[in-house]
């Protein structure tokens, strides 16, 4: 599966996330996680983290 930026993915541990940036495709990205704004996180994650991909952008 080819991860693209802003893509809204569901990890594995359940979370969404949206992708921000490609750090190496494939294999590692950094994507903000949380409901709103007011609770938005920036962490990097693995591809593997990644169950699938909800939306494309």
């Amino acid at each position: 599966m080819e991860i693209k930026e802003f893509n809204v993915v569901k990890l594995k541990d359940g979370r969404t996330a949206t992708i921000v940036d490609i750090l190496e495709q494939g294999i590692a990205y950094m994507a903000d996680v949380g409901d709103s704004p007011k609770d938005w996180e920036t962490i990097s994650i693995k591809h593997s983290d990644i169950e699938e991909v909800i939306k494309e952008h």
